[in-house]
């Protein structure tokens, strides 16, 4: 027979082992030409995504209008079993709209990002290194006040210098972030370079270890999921990915049996 401290370690290392599913098709998923859903759709499909057992559901960008608004929430209502998430920019507007609309979920996260490459920081925010860095702390710290349960993304992570990638990294950990995502935003990274990157902030950032490491892959050079496979290899334990592909395959095989 087990005993109870042997089977306690055992349950931490199946946790430990567990890949976390993360679907953002009802985010992420409708920047894909032809797949922007109705309202009811998107319950449609938070329904059967939930039903599967995926992990957690980014179920939209709450701020972004108030159909996305009501669509989170209507989701976090009735959700079984996934977590119910919300996207959120680094700001107290945005995270504070997330909140709102995930309050109804049994449980809920705020996702909240910002760019981190000097292309983004000098072109699209024209914030200084200093001043993104402000920004994460400020936006992780305002998310914890809705829900522990906070990830925290720097958007155009392959293009950022490696040792700010580690100091903000850092910051998003001590401000309580609980996942640590890492996009390769412009879907131009092979899968080499993102296991090194990967293993990079595994060795270098204080805390790495206790937060679980998030991947975002793009597709343009179709490298997508060979590139989110190479980031479990180096260690990361959570997928972000939609059915977007499945989806515009189910539909064109039903228009080609009509024709």
């Amino acid at each position: 027979m087990t005993s109870p401290s042997k089977g306690a370690a055992a349950e931490q290392q199946r946790d430990d082992d567990k890949i976390i599913v993360f679907d953002t098709t009802l985010r992420d998923g409708e920047q894909c030409p032809g797949a922007t859903m109705t309202f009811e759709e998107k319950l449609q499909v938070a329904e059967l995504l939930d039903s599967m057992g995926v992990d957690v559901i980014e179920a939209g960008f709450p701020i972004a209008s108030e159909g996305d608004f009501e669509a989170v929430t209507e989701i976090a209502k009735l959700a079984k079993q996934s977590v119910i998430c919300g996207l959120a920019r680094a700001n107290f507007n945005d995270i504070d709209r997330a909140g709102e609309a995930i309050k109804p979920a049994k449980r809920g996260r705020i996702h909240t990002f910002i760019g981190t490459s000097p292309l983004h920081r000098q072109h699209q925010l024209q914030l200084t290194q200093e001043q993104v860095y402000e920004r994460v702390v400020a936006s992780v710290t305002r998310a914890r006040g809705y829900t522990d349960d906070v990830e925290w993304s720097a958007m155009d992570a392959t293009r950022t210098e490696h040792d700010y990638l580690c100091r903000v990294v850092e910051a998003a950990i001590k401000a309580g972030a609980t996942t640590i995502n890492i996009p390769d935003t412009v879907g131009y990274a092979l899968p080499e370079e993102y296991f090194d990157l990967i293993m990079m902030l595994k060795t270098r950032v204080p805390g790495m270890d206790k937060v679980v490491i998030s991947t975002h892959c793009h597709d343009d050079l179709g490298l997508a999921a060979a590139n989110s496979l190479a980031g479990i290899r180096a260690g990361a334990r959570q997928i972000e990915c939609t059915i977007n592909a499945v989806s515009a395959s189910v539909q064109a095989t039903r228009r080609w049996k009509r024709s």
